[in-house]
């Protein structure tokens, strides 16, 4: 492992020290993204022990391409753990009162109380790193032995990933999501585990309608981020969620976009107006067969049957470097094994020795072999046979089975996809997905 986090290069045993190796550009702190005024001159005690170790801290994990920063207090020290496209790294170790300083430090920075220790926090933070914007989205947590734990998820906001092609759909997913969403009615949904980007599917999901053709209509909350050729309506304090649904369908809407659907009554209103109309929700599963049978025992059968039309799921993996992938003849009976075509001449691996020498370093993704993520998408259609499960009581696997002899997108198929177009590798399909 090239990255070398902390002392002891990478086992984490030794103390937090982001300067040893190279000289890191520092971060620019520039405001809180929900808009409180900053006041560090009446913080002075706190800005003068966690500012410069925040800013070493954010600027060295940024430096390393962490998409994800995790500070877990444990006694008199805090392990640092730093998320490469998703996968964990020892990022080493620094004194517990430091920890608490940083913590502190980054939650005043995010406009967040810092006196309330007892509560979970969430906030952002406007930066810059080497004329680079991003949002750092700040989570802290209490624990029974004390302290917080932090986590800090930098966004780059020059780099996200909202269109199909970000994600890699297949034609066959998009030609489905505007046929579908062409009846004018019916519910899609977008479902996944923790992490897995499902907002960024929903925005992927909405991209793949045809904007130009049909009235698209919103009522969530983007966070800022905003969608071409889509009517944001005006969301009125008097008017309760039904009230605005039926507003939007008034003015013939023929796809209408909501926040998601978190509370029963919300999935309720949504599929008793899924007859007039075409609605786009995120929904808190971890699959979309599973999306499918938690629906059933909220509404009922006949009503999941009739309204639902589509689910997606997704989840990520990463992606080859494109610098140093290497390559490779596959066995014809590896190819059998795994499902893919016989007539697949090459696949792709990260680089592995040659004739004993160790591969040459890539500076591009740090020799790690992977470089960015993409996601596998499983859909499942209503179609009459999944309706008649449904009905049926089938629990989640025979949904997932029938969808498979459908031929519908799994995350199986779709994997097998990528790997194909030698964008991954058959390792890290078994690594996400394995149990």
């Amino acid at each position: 492992m090239a990255f070398g986090f902390g002392k002891s290069g990478g086992g984490g045993g030794g103390d937090y020290d982001s300067s040893e190796e190279f000289e890191i550009e520092s971060i620019l702190f520039q405001g809180a993204v929900n808009g409180n005024e900053v006041d560090l001159k009446a913080n002075a005690r706190l800005a003068h022990a966690g500012l410069v170790p925040a800013k070493e801290l954010v600027s060295d994990a940024l430096a390393r391409r962490a998409d994800m920063i995790r500070v877990d207090p444990k006694g008199r020290v805090a392990m640092v753990t730093l998320y490469v496209d998703g996968v964990p790294y020892p990022g080493g170790r620094m004194p517990a009162q430091q920890a608490l300083a940083v913590t502190q430090m980054l939650k005043l920075l995010a406009g967040l109380s810092i006196k309330d220790r007892q509560h979970a926090h969430a906030g952002g933070i406007i930066t810059d790193y080497k004329e680079t914007p991003y949002h750092l989205l700040i989570n802290t947590t209490p624990l029974k032995s004390g302290g917080e734990r932090l986590v800090v998820r930098p966004r780059n906001l020059d780099e996200q990933l909202e269109t199909p092609d970000d994600l890699g759909f297949s034609e066959d997913l998009r030609v489905r999501i505007r046929e579908l969403t062409a009846n004018r009615h019916g519910v899609v949904l977008v479902c996944g585990p923790p992490n897995s980007g499902v907002t960024t599917l929903s925005f992927a999901t909405i991209r793949s309608i045809d904007a130009y053709l049909y009235s698209i209509f919103s009522l969530a909350d983007f966070g800022g981020r905003s969608i071409t050729h889509i009517t944001q309506a005006d969301v009125k304090e008097d008017e309760t969620f039904d009230m605005q649904l039926a507003r939007c369908i008034r003015s013939e809407a023929d796809v209408i976009i909501v926040d998601p659907l978190n509370t029963p009554d919300r999935v309720e209103m949504v599929f008793q107006n899924a007859a007039r109309v075409c609605i786009v929700a995120e929904y808190k599963a971890p699959d979309a067969a599973t999306c499918i049978t938690q629906l059933r025992e909220t509404l009922g059968a006949e009503s999941v049957a009739d309204r639902l039309s589509l689910v997606l799921s997704q989840k990520l993996i990463r992606l080859l470097c494109d610098e140093c992938k290497q390559a490779y003849k596959p066995n014809p009976k590896l190819l059998q094994k795994v499902g893919l075509p016989p007539e697949t001449k090459v696949l792709y691996r990260t680089p592995q020795p040659i004739d004993g020498e160790p591969p040459d370093e890539c500076y591009k993704c740090g020799s790690i072999g992977y470089y960015g993520r993409t996601g596998v998408i499983q859909a499942i259609e209503l179609n009459d046979p999944i309706k008649h499960l449904v009905k049926k009581g089938a629990d989640a696997r025979m949904i997932k089975n029938q969808a498979r002899k459908e031929g519908m997108q799994s995350f199986q198929t779709d994997g097998l996809r990528l790997v194909a177009e030698g964008k991954t590798s058959l390792e890290e399909l078994q690594r996400a997905f394995k149990a």
